[in-house]
């Protein structure tokens, strides 16, 4: 056959081609897609928050110090963290957020969900596969020759039979059932990066709620080697005493057992200040003891802002990640009942195959030996014994849990921020009486140890006196704490230290 004929031919099967896939192409994008269209669920949402404005005064008194205090301004919490002040917390953030290893699982997740959205996408095109074939045979009938596009059988035996090309399947996304799960996988990759800025959250809140406590448990030890320092100047006073013939040895014993009894409760907070530093080191993808050289020095507590914008709840539908991951969830299963519901329509694909067909391996190259075929098909479930009914309840089913699921994470965010707000706003009234107990019992133990020393009362009086301005200085210690980390908690609460970071 002439090149010229050849190039004709082949100019004609392009075009049956052509004619054939525009329609498909028009009925990919303008076809129908079952299922519902997702809408965002309608939230309540109050007003303000009830915490915002909560008396910083104790009762019945006059706050003897300036507190921070929670204020409806828009809230500013990117790098939260930095409103404390300290750069050896600002360190350990940044560094967290590089090498934490919780993050690195989190950013898999995101690589896992996109690729599987590229699978799924991948359904919108044909597949064409390359097949190769030979068969060996005996009997009448047996020898294949190809001309042009006809097969000529002839009765010769034994046969060869080569054949070589390509196969293609299309399968026509009429009904939508391919797009809604590129759909559904879609919100499963915003669900995934939701899910990473969750845990970069936890991960801030977990980093400076581990360095608060470890600067609070160095405060304690500081105030307990006080303590006992002057408890052991006592001591010495008493048993001087003692030898003088003023005292009794009970003082001397009761002494004794007071310094005693303050040095057991050092190597008890010296232990959990180093678990602190270990948690830190694991917080940053490090060995638990990498940082007990740079953090071991002791520092104070880190002082909290004088306030804190809160902004309003509506904010907070919209900030926190746990809210923004429910919802995609909540987007990906409405998207499945469409591919559920897509099972119930027919399926259209189209098939196709270009080759060679000889019984001579040395015309496979030859273009005379040319077979090709390309038709439409069509498969329509007419029994499945329920299953496709099935399955589309099944995802209803997942779909309403999945919004109860949202519904209930929204009154959890609620409740975080309120409780926050309100123990914040509390602790601040327990460290003031803290501070103030303090002062009284300062000025008890300088009374008490003149009124002994010149006999007017006994020593239990002194023993009272220092056991009490012991616990209270140690009481406003863990109040520091305990404080700055409910901040901390607020911070949380309120889905700050992503925005930036992520």
């Amino acid at each position: 056959m002439p090149p010229s004929v050849n190039r004709i031919q082949a100019s004609r099967t392009t075009k049956r081609l052509l004619i054939l896939c525009l329609p498909v192409l028009l009925l990919v994008n303008t076809g129908c897609m079952v299922g519902p269209d997702y809408r965002r669920p309608e939230t309540s949402v109050p007003s303000a928050w009830t915490g915002v404005g909560e008396p910083s005064a104790p009762a019945g008194g006059v706050a003897t110090q300036q507190h921070s205090v929670a204020i409806p301004q828009p809230a500013e919490l990117v790098d939260w963290w930095k409103t404390f002040n300290d750069p050896t917390l600002t360190s350990l953030e940044e560094r967290a957020i590089h090498s934490n290893l919780d993050l690195r699982q989190a950013k898999a997740r995101i690589r896992q969900a996109r690729a599987a959205r590229g699978v799924a996408s991948s359904a919108l095109w044909p597949e064409i596969d390359a097949v190769g074939d030979y068969t060996y045979g005996r009997g009448s009938g047996s020898s294949v020759t190809s001309s042009g596009t006809s097969t000529v059988v002839t009765g010769v035996s034994p046969h060869s039979l080569f054949q070589a090309g390509f196969d293609s399947t299309w399968e026509i996304d009429i009904f939508g059932g391919t797009r809604r799960n590129i759909e559904a996988t879609e919100a499963d990759l915003h669900a995934a990066v939701e899910d990473f800025r969750d845990v970069l959250v936890t991960l801030m809140a977990e980093v400076g709620t581990s360095y608060v406590s470890l600067r609070g448990y160095q405060q304690q030890i500081l105030i307990a080697q006080q303590n006992l320092k002057s408890q052991q100047h006592t001591a010495d006073i008493t048993r001087k005493r003692w030898e003088a013939g003023f005292v009794s040895a009970l003082d001397v014993a009761n002494a004794n057992a007071q310094v005693a009894t303050t040095e057991a409760t050092i190597p008890v907070m010296e232990t959990s200040a180093r678990a602190a530093i270990y948690s830190l080191g694991v917080l940053l993808g490090l060995q638990p003891a990498a940082l007990v050289e740079e953090l071991s020095p002791e520092n104070l507590i880190p002082p909290i802002p004088p306030e804190v914008p809160v902004g309003l709840p509506s904010d907070l539908v919209r900030r926190r990640p746990d809210i923004r991951r429910t919802e995609a969830q909540l987007h990906a299963a409405t998207a499945r009942i469409g591919v559920a519901t897509a099972d119930l329509f027919p399926q259209f694909s189209l098939t196709g195959s270009a080759g060679v067909l000889t019984a001579d391996a040395g015309m496979l190259g030859n273009f005379a030996s040319r077979t090709w075929s390309i038709g439409p098909s069509v498969t329509w479930p007419i029994f499945t014994g329920g299953r496709i009914l099935w399955n589309i309840e099944v995802q209803n089913a997942v779909q309403e849990e999945t919004l109860a699921a949202y519904e209930k994470v929204i009154l959890i965010a609620f409740q975080d921020v309120e409780t926050s707000l309100v123990a914040y706003a509390k602790e601040q009234q327990h460290n003031t009486s803290l501070a103030e107990a303090v002062k009284q019992n300062q000025r008890a133990v300088d009374l008490s140890m003149k009124l002994y020393l010149v006999g007017k009362i006994d020593f239990l009086n002194v023993l009272n006196a220092q056991r009490s301005l012991f616990l209270t200085q140690d009481g406003l210690a863990v109040s520091t704490r305990d404080m700055a980390n409910d901040l901390i908690s607020l911070y949380k609460a309120l889905g700050g230290g992503w925005q930036k970071a992520s």
